[in-house]
Parts: C-alpha cells; structure tokens; sequence
C-alpha cells in the first residue's frame, strides 16, 4: 500500500491526508493513484459521513512535482493534458460529485494544482500562516484542476484573472476576507478547529448535506426557474428521509436530534 496518502477512519469520518512531506506533498503518478482509492473508497463507504482532507509536514500541497517534467531530460514534448485527464480531473471529479461533505485544512502553502485541489472541498480551512498560489503563471501554464471554474465562482473575475496572471501569493487571512475559504485560524487552532467541524457535519443530517453540495453546485448552471425546480425535486427527497422524520420529531420533543444520515 502506498505510504504517500494515509487513511485514518474516525467515528463516522475519514481523514485523508498527502503525505510526501519532503516533496511539498506534491502530486506524482503513484500519488495520484492512491488519493483516487482513497476518495473512492471514503465515497462507497456508507458509514462514512464526511471528509476531511489536509497535508503532512509544513505545506499542504505544492501540485505537480514537476522533478520528472525537466525538459532538458526529455525527447518528446510532454503532454499535461493526459496528465489532467487521466489524474487530476477524476479526482476533483470525485471530490465535487461525492455525496458527502468534503472539508479542507491547508496547513501550509497550497501552490497550483494544490491550490485548486483545496478550493475544489466544500469547506475549507488554513492556517494564518498558509498561502495559496496560482504558480501556473511561473511555468507558462494554465490554472488547472478545476482553478479555471474555481477561482471565478469564489471570487469573481477580475480577482480570479489577477491572481492567475501574476502569481501573487494570497494569504490565509485575504482568502477568508475574499470567499475563497470559509476560515482562516491560527496555526496552533486550525487542525483541531477543522476535525471539529467535520465531526459537527458527519454527526448531521448528511442526507439533507448531499442534496445541498448537489444542489449549489448545479446552480451556476441553472436557470432561476430551473433552480427552483430542483429545490423542489431534492427537498422531496429530503423530506422521504428518516433524518428529516428524526429531526422534525426531535424539534417537536424538544430534544437534541440524533440523525443517522438514512
């Protein structure tokens, strides 16, 4: 089994987490494969209620190692498009279309793909001294890993452009006052700040929680009729759910409600 992500399963969450420290935590092809089984994994498992993904060391994630990608050493251009393809598009893929909240702690700097990999969960935390860098700019490429979908939707486009044509480092706390991330905390407070809340989610009604991140991310895509038509249909649905029935009867006895996520 691959040692460059580690797997630990909580009460009724799973805590992934990059683990080539020396590296950054930056992205090579066994990586990859082995974020995919977890994501996959943590995706299938019915008692899994959340995720929550950070990094070892002192980055969170610098991208994609690029110590294979000198062009010096290579005969044939290389082509970064299958690399999207084949690694980073399933896996952001994964994170987005999960049916189950997916929450980020950048414990340090979050630079290109890793960058984006963050901004990708649906909650995202970092510490004061975090940064996230559009690098792409540095290399002559293009944001990826959905940076380009990303970063416009959070922040808007005039932001979202600057930041990916200069490669300015924006830090924790001007990604908070921005929208990029819901919470900058000091460093010492942010890991156990964020295993806290994904706690708090996974012990929620992750029924009702899956057909919300469902519903916000086809928004954009939506027209405001069709959007509503959607609340309808996923509210339907919610209300068939024994969480809905728990919390209602709950409310009702004036009691804390325990839902399941059924």
């Amino acid at each position: 089994m691959s040692q460059t992500i580690l797997t630990s399963r909580q009460e009724a969450w799973v805590k992934i987490t990059l683990n080539r420290p020396d590296r950054l935590n930056s992205f090579n092809e066994e990586m990859h494969l082995a974020f995919r089984d977890a994501l996959t994994n943590a995706a299938n498992d019915a008692s899994c209620r959340a995720v929550l993904i950070t990094g070892s060391g002192r980055g969170f994630c610098a991208g994609q190692d690029l110590g294979d990608r000198d062009p010096t050493k290579m005969k044939d251009k290389p082509d970064l498009g299958a690399t999207l393809q084949n690694f980073y598009n399933p896996n952001i893929t994964l994170i987005r279309e999960m049916e189950k909240p997916v929450i980020c702690a950048v414990n340090g700097v979050a630079a290109g793909a890793g960058a984006n990999l963050a901004l990708a969960c649906d909650v995202t935390f970092a510490a004061t001294s975090a940064k996230f860098i559009e690098s792409f700019a540095n290399v002559g490429l293009v944001p990826d890993a959905g940076g380009t979908w990303t970063l416009p939707h959070l922040i808007g486009a005039q932001r979202a452009k600057a930041i990916a044509m200069t490669a300015m480092p924006i830090t924790a706390a001007q990604a908070e006052s921005w929208g990029m991330i819901w919470q900058a905390l000091a460093d010492e407070d942010m890991p156990a700040a964020a295993e806290e809340f994904t706690a708090r989610i996974a012990s929620g009604p992750t029924t009702g929680f899956a057909l919300t991140k469902a519903a916000m991310n086809a928004a954009p895509n939506n027209t405001f009729a069709q959007q509503l038509q959607l609340e309808a249909e996923y509210q339907r649905k919610a209300g068939h759910s024994a969480d809905y029935a728990e919390g209602v009867t709950a409310f009702l006895q004036k009691r804390k409600p325990a839902f399941t996520g059924a």
